[in-house]
């Protein structure tokens, strides 16, 4: 009975929000005009909870850089103005990109189906999604990735995150023979049994956990509720936050208006505003006026909020709740290291050969990214040294020798390479490995790579 009214309101919901949508369908403008160094998105809209979430999803997909944004939420409209340019600073110019943020946006768009129920899962049969979540030690990440290959399973797309001794990931897999997606019910439960075994390692006073289902997921908003619903921004006295890393976040409450005022200042860097505005809309709270500046070296992010029933911020547990939670948003996605990028012809067991020669070199991957697109494997590492000092440059060579020049490029500054160890102080272990390689040749991958 529970379910059947359950079905029945989130019908009557869909029906309200489509009847809003047709009374009052949104409105988008891109101007390329009024402002010389970057291009401006306004969108109007009948406004709901998670509304802005959604319109800056869409921008940050596209890797948009949001320097500037001005939000107005009051009321039962939605009102937002967006400075945007390309990754090198540029005005947006190209007519496909313009025309999918009108279409994505716009009166014909599906943007407003409700993610509160899909949590960004649409049904799709080309892939089995795996989200894990576990305690983070060197050689996780590869571990994880020989396990799947051991079961037959090529892993087309993923994303791994670590923060606070936590590694989260959102893997995509696909039937290495068949290159569907993995619907066996035996076998799903045998790949989740052994990734939750190998998550668990010796940690028995951590919960390591493993979903599988099958659709697209949107993996970073996924990552983020992941590692929210593990409390990953708790931390222990003695492992309090190094001040020069910890970002400037601050909540009061404006008594006259009935808000609570969140500023943000921190090192600006690609989806920051993606990650905290993702952050308070998953822990219920709305943002009804809002002002961002990013177009220095530092960002700046001011909003007034309330929770969803309508409340500022009660009590100072909650409003240090709140500070923990936007700071772990932020350092979540915070590249550490260098960065290496791997471009080649997919195969199965690709990511398992090329983590296990970083952790049988000494390097930790703190951040990756796996993608395929037909049919090439497109990879990023962000790697350190396993005692968290500059990856050694010979190493380094080492490794692209045997992995092929052309198919690994480092991307990362080159003084990450030449700095001495007495000048860098360590940082914790992350994935990867703590026995440095004997012989490159035993691999068996100059060949594969060739």
């Amino acid at each position: 009975m529970e379910a059947s009214v359950s079905y029945s309101q989130t019908t009557m919901d869909d029906e309200y929000e489509k009847f809003i949508r047709r009374m009052n369908p949104p409105r988008v403008v891109i101007d390329n005009e009024s402002c010389k160094n970057a291009t401006v998105i306004q969108v109007d809209s009948a406004n709901k909870h998670g509304i802005l979430l959604e319109v800056i999803q869409v921008l940050t997909d596209l890797n948009l850089m949001i320097t500037k944004a001005y939000i107005c939420s009051d009321g039962g409209w939605f009102m937002d103005v967006f400075n945007v340019t390309d990754q090198d600073g540029n005005k947006i110019t190209d007519e496909g990109i313009l025309d999918y943020i009108q279409k994505s946006l716009g009166p014909d768009s599906c943007f407003a189906s409700s993610m509160r129920r899909s949590v960004g899962v649409v049904p799709a049969m080309d892939h089995t999604s795996i989200e894990l979540i576990g305690s983070d030690r060197p050689g996780l990440l590869s571990e994880m990735s020989a396990v799947l290959t051991h079961l037959k399973c090529n892993v087309v797309n993923a994303e791994v995150w670590t923060h606070n001794t936590r590694a989260a990931a959102v893997m995509q897999v696909t039937d290495e023979e068949t290159g569907a997606a993995i619907t066996d019910p035996e076998r799903l439960s045998m790949i989740k049994q052994l990734l939750c075994n190998v998550l668990k390692g010796s940690n028995k006073s951590r919960e390591a956990k493993t979903v599988v289902s099958h659709g697209i997921t949107h993996t970073e908003r996924r990552l983020h509720q992941i590692m929210f619903a593990d409390r990953d921004y708790e931390r222990s006295s003695d492992e309090a936050l190094d001040e020069k890393e910890r970002p400037d976040v601050n909540v009061v409450n404006w008594h006259d208006k009935d808000y609570s005022v969140v500023t943000i200042r921190c090192k600006d860097r690609p989806k920051l505003l993606f990650d905290t505005i993702c952050t308070l809309t998953d822990m219920q709270y709305v943002v009804f006026h809002g002002n961002v500046d990013a177009e220095g070296p530092e960002a700046y992010q001011e909003y007034c909020i309330r929770h969803v029933d309508g409340s500022p911020v009660k009590s100072d547990a909650e409003r240090q709740r709140v500070i923990q939670c936007l700071e772990a948003a932020i350092l979540r996605r915070v590249s550490e290291g260098l960065k290496l990028e791997l471009c080649t012809t997919d195969r199965v067991g690709l990511l398992s050969d090329v983590t296990r020669i970083f952790r049988e070199n000494s390097l930790t991957v703190t951040r990756a990214e796996v993608t395929t697109r037909a049919g090439k494997a497109v990879n990023t590492f962000y790697v350190r040294d396993a005692c968290g000092y500059p990856v050694d440059a010979k190493i380094i060579d080492s490794i692209r020798q045997t992995i092929g020049q052309t198919i690994l490029q480092v991307k990362g500054c080159p003084e990450e390479l030449n700095q001495s160890r007495q000048e860098s102080s360590p940082t914790r272990f992350l994935f990867g490995g703590l026995f440095k390689s004997r012989s490159f040749c035993n691999f068996g991958l100059v060949r594969s790579y060739s």
